[in-house]
């Protein structure tokens, strides 16, 4: 059925003002400031009154099989529902192993991926986990990236961290040849998705790899940036040089030395680093450990897909204008995720969407143009999340 939706105060994510915008077989079809220009039969109508419109948030970074396991078995988390993306405004998510790349593996990662496409959700995932040599299914990460349609790059592969492999600079460099390669093949990508912990080397592989190598700088792609305060001055620097880097929107206390994720992305926009080279991830469904000395938990948490929208929130409750913070959600992740139809309000595009209310919350989502929430209030519900009576 095809959908108008008048009225909008359209971030797409540059300001556009007042725009109406026409959806049908799951793209937009038209978007214009003059609503006669859109005029379709039989299109239902549903007045946004001035609501936001912004692009359906991207997640680069979320363990939807599930993550944790570093602290026995039972510490393994459960896989993520649909639900727990959409009431979130995530409309694409790329799926990433962790630590535990040993009892969950990239088939059960691409099972759980294909799962969620089948329930609407735009959905892709690395190959591979924190060690080397990564985890695949074909045996390699070129294989991997090329033949296999969801997978778009390499990771999450850990460095500067006690859970890693201690990945040598060779074995380093040969994995992102494999996965640039792969990518320029295949037309994906490319990437390779590094989970920095916070031991005292922090970005060195990578900064060796960008004076010592011919990769390309977009390839690497560092995550959990705001873990230190030191490492994300670092981050700065590596954005400056063409990487894209990625905050994580994970709890962080008053006294913790790290960065808020609205508070890092704020500091990052106040840089002089690229605009275009930030991103924001969840982290969703990843066990979020506090360790001693020795390498033993002393407590975990578990990230939260919600953690986007909380993030965006405390951006534009602080003032951040949301022209200016929407990108690192949207649009900048679409460009290294090289996903061309997503991250945009455009013709053309993918219809995902998410409308704001006046206090910044989730009041809808459109999901490849179907409503899987309206007024708040969750429409479509994955295979096994319980409806509401």
């Amino acid at each position: 059925m095809l959908k108008l939706l008048s009225n909008a105060r359209l971030f797409a994510p540059e300001d556009l003002g007042v725009c109406h915008v026409l959806v049908g077989a799951g793209r937009f079809l038209g978007v214009s400031d003059d609503k006669d220009t859109l005029t379709a039969a039989g299109a239902a109508e549903f007045d946004l009154d001035g609501r936001r419109l912004i692009p359906g948030f991207i997640d680069c970074h979320a363990h939807v099989t599930g993550g944790g396991g570093e602290s026995g078995f039972s510490s393994r988390v459960p896989p993520l529902a649909l639900g727990q993306f959409t009431t979130a405004g995530i409309t694409s998510v790329v799926g990433v192993l962790g630590t535990d790349d040993t009892t969950r593996d990239t088939r059960s990662l691409l099972a759980q991926t294909r799962g969620l496409r089948e329930e609407g959700l735009g959905a892709w995932c690395h190959t591979g986990g924190y060690h080397v040599p990564p985890v695949t299914l074909t045996g390699s990460v070129r294989d991997d990236i090329v033949f296999l349609d969801p997978v778009i790059g390499v990771g999450e592969l850990a460095i500067s961290d006690h859970r890693s492999s201690q990945p040598t600079f060779a074995e380093f460099l040969r994995i992102a040849s494999d996965a640039h390669v792969a990518g320029l093949i295949a037309g994906k990508a490319g990437i390779v998705h590094l989970h920095l912990g916070d031991g005292e080397r922090g970005c060195d592989l990578i900064r060796r790899a960008l004076s010592d190598s011919e990769l390309p700088a977009r390839v690497f792609n560092p995550t959990h940036v705001n873990r230190t305060k030191s490492l994300f001055d670092e981050a700065l620097a590596l954005a400056s040089s063409g990487c894209t880097v990625d905050i994580t929107a994970f709890p962080v206390a008053d006294d913790d030395d790290a960065w808020a994720a609205d508070i890092a992305l704020g500091r990052y926009l106040d840089s002089d680093a690229p605009a275009n080279r930030v991103t924001v991830s969840s982290d969703g469904g990843g066990c979020l450990p506090v360790w001693n000395e020795q390498g033993e938990i002393l407590h975990m948490d578990i990230g939260r897909p919600a953690s986007l929208n909380q993030t965006l929130k405390d951006l534009l409750t602080a003032d951040r204008s949301l022209e200016s913070v929407l990108p690192a959600f949207t649009s900048n992740v679409a460009d290294i995720l090289r996903l061309a139809d997503r991250g945009r309000i455009q013709t053309g595009n993918t219809a995902d969407l998410v409308v704001l209310d006046e206090e910044h919350n989730i009041n809808d989502v459109m999901v490849a143009g179907i409503w899987h929430v309206q007024n708040g209030e969750q429409k479509v519900f994955g295979q096994f999340e319980s409806k509401p009576e």
